[in-house]
């Protein structure tokens, strides 16, 4: 598994398979959730890719991604279907083969036992089936596990298995320092007139991260000033700079709200 670098920086990325993300047709929620959970576990989520159900794209993705960063975590087509390939697309990137791990079989024939007219085919058995030297992600619902090969963890598409799936991931994470936020609110200014004070702070701090997220409402408009870092004294310290460096500029309306983690 991954260590964290000398930084304190471990990072990780999410490659996002099937069609019916690409259509429309399905929204994915999942992204979210994984990027929220890797923050708590000091993992930094630097990149996501959604590709189609195309084995060949797959392969290659997922081989970019599992050299450039510490994890990869992918989502969907681990089902019963012809179009559920990712079981075969990760065992090919890592030169390996398929088969059918007995616990997951187990649970499957579980299964078809409890419901009436229920039939073990091959469609199920494609559930079943796992890299060699793969290590079963399990979910907290009622579902067939993911697995884990190397610095990949394949789960589910569904969202609630897969938030299921996320409970069986973080244990086995080498997190780094967890960053921490905090938020400074200007209303009533406009980004072009935050622009130059904000990027005198940034340049100042270039090992933090600053944000500008612009609102309008029927309450108003303005923008919420994220500030990002893994020093807890530094990221105060430049809350308050940057507080000052914005009434300096004339800019009014403008508090910190309530920090986050």
């Amino acid at each position: 598994m991954a260590a964290a670098s000398m930084d304190g920086r471990v990072t990780a990325a999410v490659l996002i398979i099937g069609d019916e993300i690409l259509s429309g047709r399905t929204q994915d929620t999942n992204l979210r959730d994984i990027a929220k959970f890797l923050g708590v576990h000091g993992v930094d989520l630097c990149e996501a890719r959604t590709v189609a159900d195309v084995h060949e794209e797959i392969v290659a993705a997922l081989n970019a991604l599992r050299t450039r960063y510490d994890y990869v975590i992918t989502t969907g087509g681990i089902g019963p279907t012809h179009d559920d390939i990712t079981a075969d697309a990760v065992a090919a990137a890592f030169g390996v083969e398929l088969y059918h791990h007995p616990e997951i079989v187990a649970q499957l024939e579980e299964r078809v036992r409890s419901r009436p007219g229920a039939v073990m085919n091959e469609a199920l058995l494609r559930m079943a089936r796992v890299p060699v030297g793969g290590v079963l992600v399990r979910s907290s619902v009622t579902a067939p596990p993911g697995f884990n090969i190397g610095n990949v963890f394949t789960l589910a598409g569904v969202p609630t298995v897969m938030r299921g799936m996320l409970d069986d991931v973080g244990h086995r994470l080498k997190g780094g320092a967890v960053v921490v936020s905090r938020t400074v609110r200007v209303e009533g200014s406009g980004e072009s007139l935050i622009a130059a004070p904000l990027e005198a702070v940034a340049k100042a701090h270039p090992a933090m991260s600053l944000g500008s997220y612009p609102f309008f409402g029927e309450g108003g408009y303005g923008s919420n000033l994220v500030l990002r870092s893994r020093d807890p004294q530094e990221l105060a310290a430049t809350v308050g700079e940057l507080i000052e460096a914005l009434k300096a500029a004339g800019i009014e309306g403008v508090r910190e709200v309530e920090p986050t983690t």
